[in-house]
């Protein structure tokens, strides 16, 4: 059943004038926040599961341009090449490209810091524009920090094939609280809600009626809430303040189509001497089906999907990342440097999505493989 709306989106403008009033508002009592460090990421990214493979580069650089004022600008893209289990079903396999562009700016007034950002991207029937604001502030000397986050996104949803178009709107607001409980342990708690209207389904894809195909069909509003809580505790060695950290984490997701999600993950992280850094980790997500979706429906319904995304299923990743700091000494215009790379191995298993060449449950596996030089300057 599609529930009650909350209605984030009915005041407008009005997250951005709350956060404005709030940076305004809040006491000024210490500077512990701090701007962006001077720094520059340049990334590449590879995943191949399902059929469906994602490759592209991107580009972010930060840039301080007075004691109070920060600039930042990021490129990113998205080579895509599809053949998952949705295409071959149901149309054949294609190739896109997407491009992301995104400038931001970050203001310091005191302990609290704002951040004003811009994006747009472009794929050939896919086209997204966000607005987004934020505002962190810091208490008790640094101990508890106070993060408020208000984004509206307006997207174009196209079809190459015909003359289709339609259009979404989004609205995302985010509260989180991070504490210090001792010098090495670390809890943050945070709060999530979205809401959207318009055109939420997929021009592509289709249901199954007693076998036959139909185009789908989903409501045209979507509300949405998560709450996080994250737990690092620290360990250390008589050589150094942090020799090895331990981070917990738990997501609680529901909307209003009737899905209930839960993420559990756990990553440890230890240095290696004085300029390698190692990580592994392990994340278990479930999630229950939407209220209007089947793998095949007995009946015409109003509202009707078979996105594998909407069905029951599970998934686990285990990952793992070295940081090397080849780097810690001034050289050229470089302070320092690292080389990072990361790999995750990702299993899907979808226990109410079958396969319809050979009606066995569907079930992937994917990796994904990050590699990227960070160089602060």
């Amino acid at each position: 059943m599609i529930g009650t709306r909350f209605h984030l989106h009915d005041s407008g403008w009005g997250g951005v004038v709350l956060l404005l009033a709030l940076f305004l508002i809040l006491p000024c009592t210490g500077k512990a926040a701090v701007l962006p460090e001077d720094r520059a990421d340049m990334f590449y990214h590879y995943y191949d599961g399902g059929g469906v493979s994602v490759t592209g580069p991107a580009l972010l650089v930060n840039k301080s341009v007075s004691d109070n004022v920060s600039i930042s600008g990021r490129y990113y893209v998205d080579a895509i090449s599809s053949a998952s289990i949705d295409v071959v079903t149901t149309a054949s396999p294609y190739k896109d490209k997407r491009e992301e562009f995104g400038v931001g700016i970050d203001y310091l007034h005191g302990n609290s810091l704002m951040g004003v950002t811009l994006s747009s991207s472009k794929e050939n029937d896919y086209l997204a524009d966000t607005f987004g604001l934020s505002v962190s502030h810091d208490l008790f000397g640094g101990l508890t920090t106070l993060n408020l986050g208000y984004s509206q996104g307006h997207d174009i949803v196209q079809r190459v094939d015909t003359s289709f178009e339609a259009e979404i709107t989004r609205y995302n607001f985010r509260f989180g609280v991070t504490q210090a409980l001792t010098r090495s342990l670390l809890l943050g708690v945070n709060f999530e809600g979205i809401a959207e209207d318009g055109y939420l389904s997929n021009p592509y894809r289709s249901v199954r009626i007693l076998g036959a195909s139909s185009p789908e069909r989903y409501p045209g509003t979507r509300d949405s809430q998560a709450i996080a809580v994250r737990i690092v505790k620290g360990f250390s060695s008589e050589s150094r303040p942090v020799m090895s950290s331990l981070r917990t984490e738990y997501r609680y997701f529901q909307d209003n189509w009737g899905i209930h999600s839960h993420t559990l993950a756990f990553a440890l992280q230890r240095y290696f001497g004085d300029r390698v850094v190692g990580e592994a980790r392990y994340r278990y997500y479930q999630q229950s089906a939407a209220s209007f979706y089947s793998d095949n429906f007995a009946t015409e319904m109003t509202y009707m999907a078979r996105d594998k995304e909407l069905s029951t299923f599970s998934s686990h990743s285990l990952g793992a990342k070295i940081s090397w700091n080849f780097l810690n000494q001034k050289y050229l215009f470089f302070n320092r440097m690292s080389l990072n790379l990361s790999n995750d191995h990702i299993y899907f298993d979808y226990q109410d999505f079958t396969d319809v060449r050979n009606g066995q449950a569907y079930a992937f596996g994917a990796n994904v493989w990050q590699l990227f030089l960070s160089a602060w300057y």
